[in-house]
């Protein structure tokens, strides 16, 4: 089920995906997956690229160097599969974010939109069960956003992918999630269903989203 991740800047959204993802080890205490322990305290016990996850990040992180099929390629670099199996996976993410005729285009070559499917092509590529999202919309028009919020839901159903969403956009969280978490300043204000959470909301990052939305 998608959770939203929201609170105001700097309450530590960002560094709880970075710690779901194995790219930082918890301070103290424990996360879990399936059960089983991925990173304890100051030891990630199962590295990033074992945890069946991918992130994209608010600055995409694109090559502008390499094409739109070598950057979804280089995402692959880990993966024990030939080079054609690469080229191959890499040309079906392509397809189902909708950008397969532009894959000889180098990332200044394509427009807002267009770079965030490559990024999210790069991510679905690896096949992941959860999908982290570290606020990649904040720079598109509401259209853009829009129609690649329907798609990426799309996408997530037809490939049973998890998604996981930090943003202060409630537009954002509500076409994408059905439950949230609220932090402020490292600690969980409030969580629930995203729904339930905005009609009666107790935090103000919440109020501000039913007015918003209202």
């Amino acid at each position: 089920m998608h959770v939203a991740i929201t609170g105001p800047s700097g309450c530590g959204k960002s560094t709880v995906l970075r710690l779901l993802a194995g790219l930082d080890a918890p301070d103290r205490g424990e996360i879990y997956l399936n059960g089983a322990v991925i990173s304890s305290s100051s030891c990630i016990a199962v590295p990033a690229h074992k945890r069946e996850l991918a992130m994209v990040f608010q600055d995409l992180a694109l090559w502008p160097n390499l094409s739109a099929l070598e950057n979804v390629m280089l995402g692959l670099s880990g993966v024990n599969c030939t080079q054609d199996e690469k080229n191959n996976r890499a040309l079906e993410a392509l397809k189902l974010c909708a950008i397969e005729g532009l894959y000889q285009r180098m990332p200044g070559q394509l427009s807002g939109g267009q770079q965030q499917r490559l990024a999210l092509a790069r991510a679905v590529a690896l096949t992941p069960k959860f999908l982290l999202l570290d606020e990649p919309f904040s720079g598109l028009d509401l259209l853009t956003k829009m129609r690649l919020l329907d798609e990426i839901a799309s996408l997530a159903d037809r490939r049973k992918i998890t998604l996981i969403l930090v943003s202060h956009d409630p537009f954002e969280a509500t076409a994408l999630c059905r439950n949230a978490v609220v932090l402020n300043e490292g600690v969980i204000e409030e969580s629930g269903l995203l729904a339930e959470l905005i009609e009666r909301p107790k935090s103000e990052i919440l109020k501000i989203f039913k007015r918003r939305i209202k």
